[in-house]
Order: structure tokens, then C-alpha cells, then sequence
């Protein structure tokens, strides 16, 4: 077992049972939230998270009561940093190879027959490598969601290089989703800053187009300039895969922040951009909607665009309707 030192800790004060007074009540008003079975957290504090760092908090919970636990998939990529895509995630735990495989009360227990997973202990909390937990993500999840952890490992870890990726996916010895997660692990590239970029990526690939160049500068060499995430440079077409934070009025006035991006942009156009173009997560969910951006801008469509992962992806990034 590899021992190292750090986690991403919990978002949010986390209260076990016997240290909230009158938990029943307590949730009855509204102050407190049930996170797991005997473990709570202030419900206004919970309610500004974003769902991936109310599932962080799920799964610190949940080793509140079970620290012994080894975590894996999902709730080992929470505790490493890497992104966690998605909502309503199960508490992914790794059983040994006689236990049963099952799901009770939001925890999944998976079970191999091959023990050829590294497993380390993180402060304490034991969980897969990030380098095999990224192995599994692309063995089970859709290759777009795969391509965003695997790209943030070789961000955060330098031993996360595509070949190690690539390399250790061909020697497990499970074959079970070892074909499918090729796509992603041969695509796996650390300069794709964010989860957006590495999705924007794919569906840039799958919708026909060519590949873009990653953080291209434009600038001096004093440094004075500006960087783009994606570019094309045939067709001299920037891209920015912004999200909507920047522009939500949670950093200060949106107002300064859509003032900024325009600025930017005629900076990018005078250094020589023929078109800067921004999109959001809410156009990836569109199957369609960043393809018409990009042809909009003159981007020719190079190959046969990949249909069912462009709608697969789409379906995966909707939030759950309410049953």
C-alpha cells in the first residue's frame, strides 16, 4: 500500500449524532440536514454547494461511519480532485473478491476478481490510485466524462502520463472495459485546464471538426497577452469554454466580468483571431449547439461526426427530472 498525504477535505462542517443536540428537532426546523445515517451538516450551508461538492461531503460523511472503507471510482476522484461530473452519484466502495457485490442506502459496494488495483492510504482514508481510478472511470462511464478525470490526473499527478494510462489499462488483467476506455486514456492531454475544456474537446472530435491546439498564447514574451483554450489555427478560430460562473454575480459584479471578456476578445482579434467564440456547459447538453457554433464561424466539418456519443453525452449532463 502507497501511503501519501492529502485529500480534498469536506466543503462543509460535518456533525455526527452525539454532538447535535436534538438532531430530530434540529432537522424538524430546518437548521440541520441528514448527510448519511447519523451525520449532518447546517442546511443553509449545504444548499449553496454545487452537487459535486455536496457529494465531497457525501463521502466524508460516509467515512465518518465507516472509515475502514477503501473508496473507489467517483468517491475516490472526489477525495484526489479530480472532477466528479454529473449528479446523484452512488458512495463507491471496493469490496474484497469474496464479498458481495450490491447496493444499500446510496452505498455500492464493487467486487473484482483481479486485486491488481494500487491502492493507497490518503490521510488516513484508503482509496484507489489516481492513476487506477482513472482506469475504472474510463472502463465505466461515458469516454467524454472519462477524458475530464483523466486529463485533471495528469494535471495534479505527473506519473499520470496517456502512456502510463494507456499502459496500465492493457495490463490489467480484467478485460472488462478495457476497449472502452482507449478512447479517452489515448486522448488524455494535462494542458485542458478545466472539466468543460476536456468535454469541449470531445464533442469538437465527435461533432467532425478538426483537433484544436490547447492554452495557446497570444502575447509578448514580457508575458503581457492572452490565452485561449482552444484554437484552430487554419481557420485562426479561438475558443473558450467559459461556464457561467464568471458571469453568475458569485465574483463580484457580472457586469465587470462580461466588460473584461470583451475586451479580451478585440485583444485576441487584434493579434490576429478571425473569431473568438464562448460557450457554456448548457451547450454541451444540446447535442447540436456547440457543432452550430463552430460551423457558424467557418470551421469546416473534417470526418463523419459521431452521433451517438454526441447524444449520449447530451443525455449524461442533464440533471435527473423528479420522479
Amino acid at each position: 500500500m502507497t501511503v501519501l498525504h492529502r485529500t480534498v477535505d469536506t466543503p462543509l462542517p460535518l456533525m455526527p449524532a452525539a454532538a447535535v443536540t436534538h438532531s430530530t428537532r434540529s432537522v424538524r426546523r430546518g437548521d440541520i440536514i441528514q448527510v448519511t445515517r447519523g451525520v449532518y451538516a447546517p442546511r443553509d450551508a449545504w444548499q449553496t454547494l454545487p452537487p459535486w461538492q455536496q457529494y465531497l461531503a457525501r463521502v466524508r460523511a460516509h467515512l465518518l461511519n465507516a472509515p475502514g472503507d477503501v473508496l473507489c471510482l467517483e468517491s475516490a476522484a472526489a477525495l484526489h480532485g479530480l472532477p466528479v461530473i454529473g449528479t446523484a452519484h452512488d458512495i463507491h466502495v471496493l469490496g474484497s473478491a469474496s464479498a458481495t457485490a450490491r447496493t444499500v442506502g446510496g452505498v455500492r459496494v464493487h467486487t473484482s476478481a483481479h486485486p491488481d488495483r494500487v491502492i493507497e492510504e490518503v490521510d488516513g482514508i484508503r482509496l484507489t490510485s489516481v492513476a487506477d481510478t482513472c482506469i475504472d472511470v474510463a472502463r465505466t462511464r461515458h469516454p467524454a466524462i472519462a477524458l475530464a478525470v483523466a486529463d485533471a490526473a495528469a494535471r495534479v499527478d505527473e506519473r499520470c502520463t496517456a502512456l502510463t494510462l494507456v499502459t496500465l489499462n492493457e495490463e490489467r488483467a480484467s478485460a472488462r472495459g478495457r476497449r472502452r476506455a482507449r478512447w479517452a486514456l489515448h486522448r488524455v492531454d494535462p494542458a485542458a485546464e478545466s472539466p468543460l475544456e476536456s468535454l469541449s474537446r470531445a464533442v469538437a472530435e465527435w461533432a467532425g471538426f478538426a483537433e484544436p491546439e490547447l492554452q495557446v498564447w497570444f502575447g509578448s514574451p514580457a508575458g503581457d497577452g492572452d490565452r485561449v483554450d482552444l484554437w484552430w489555427p487554419q481557420l485562426r478560430i479561438a475558443g473558450e469554454a467559459d461556464g457561467l460562473l464568471k458571469y453568475d454575480g458569485r465574483f463580484g459584479d457580472p457586469r465587470v466580468a462580461i466588460k473584461k471578456r470583451e475586451d479580451r476578445d478585440r485583444r485576441l482579434r487584434a493579434a490576429g483571431a478571425r473569431a473568438v467564440l464562448h460557450w457554456g456547459w448548457d451547450d454541451l447538453t444540446d447535442p447540436d449547439s456547440l457543432a452550430r457554433l463552430l460551423r457558424g464561424a467557418g470551421l469546416p466539418v473534417v470526418a463523419t461526426p459521431d452521433t451517438a456519443h454526441l447524444y449520449s453525452l447530451a443525455a449524461a449532463l442533464r440533471p435527473p427530472r423528479p420522479r
